[in-house]
């Protein structure tokens, strides 16, 4: 694993295709590749609303799994037109919530990359709306060799 800076672009689009910002935020993480595939890990902040929570990103090219321990507790997978449910877990109750990935496009290598998601997101099989994420990974410099974990 590497040390890395993570910059996440994240958006959602509701039922009538109004576009809403949701969060445009840096943060280091630590970042590892191997044979087309790789893990992700960062902490969330106070201003995802997260604050507390580590994010895993294991993504391969057919898809990627996202998983969050701490404040928040979830696991969302985005297999390309397979739909999903998930368990979103937070202080306030769980709700089951399911995704179906419209989009994925992993362009990373062992210097970073991008890794691009647009999902479907409902609630009982009612639509609530449609997100995308965008993750740009890029080595700190000074870490071009990376660490030893």
């Amino acid at each position: 694993m590497k040390d890395v800076m993570i910059q996440i672009t994240a958006a959602q689009s509701d039922a009538e295709q109004n576009r809403d910002e949701l969060a445009e935020f840096s943060t280091e993480g630590r970042y590892e590749f191997e044979d087309g595939s790789g893990v992700i890990i960062y902490l969330e902040s106070e201003l995802t609303g997260m604050e507390g929570t580590e994010t895993t990103i294991r993504f391969r090219p057919e898809g990627a799994v996202l998983s969050r321990v701490g404040t928040l507790t979830g696991q969302m997978d985005f297999t390309p037109g397979e739909r999903n449910t998930f368990l979103y877990e937070t202080p306030y109750g769980s709700s089951t919530v399911g995704l179906q990935t419209q989009r994925y496009n992993a362009a990373l290598n062992e210097q970073g990359g991008t890794l691009e998601i647009e999902y479907v997101v409902d609630f009982d099989h009612a639509f609530v709306g449609t997100n995308t994420l965008h993750i740009t990974i890029q080595e700190q410099r000074g870490n071009e060799h990376g660490k030893q974990d």
